[in-house]
């Protein structure tokens, strides 16, 4: 499987948000969460004065452009560059070049692999959140998104809780 990079994208100035929106519900509508896993509008807290007044703003970093963290294919190429708002990616004709990982650190975003052998079947206790404490079975793993999910018990019926592999430790 092909590894998930950070790509840019340039959209209508405005429409930032909007754009951001519309690929959250493509996301969702196309079933691409294992392809698409997070669509970012850069923002920085500015401290504008007004009237004598100091108060805290988000501006944009990059007004007209959104940044996103997916496996680039034909489907999620398709979908990104088809979003209302979207003008195309940032790269050379209609190749889009992904962003390298010093550019990301320079923006704030790590990318820590977080090296662990969880694998389904396995027993975990949540560390911390609302179901800290609680005892599961792996039902899946997500390496990309550094997640996974167990089944516990609500209100007498299962229910499904994806969780981060930094919130739970594997039993002995």
């Amino acid at each position: 499987m092909a590894e998930a990079r950070w790509y840019v994208v340039h959209t209508y100035s405005g429409y930032e948000n909007k754009v951001k929106a519309n690929i959250d519900k493509a996301i969702e509508n196309r079933h691409l969460k294992e392809q698409i896993l997070e669509v970012r509008v850069p923002m920085q807290e500015v401290v504008e004065l007004k009237n004598g007044v100091q108060k805290a703003t988000q501006k944009k970093l990059f007004p007209g452009y959104v940044m996103i963290h997916m496996i680039m294919n034909d489907d999620t190429w398709y979908v990104v560059r088809n979003t209302r708002g979207v003008t195309g990616f940032v790269g050379p004709g209609s190749k889009p070049v992904p962003l390298e990982d010093e550019e990301m650190e320079s923006l704030g975003i790590r990318q820590e692999a977080l090296v662990v052998d969880f694998k389904i079947g396995d027993t975990i206790i949540v560390l911390s959140g609302a179901w800290e404490g609680t005892v599961g079975m792996i039902q899946t793993v997500n390496e990309q998104k550094q997640h996974l999910s167990i089944n516990v018990e609500l209100f007498g019926r299962e229910t499904r809780v994806e969780l981060s592999f930094a919130e739970v430790k594997k039993m002995d």
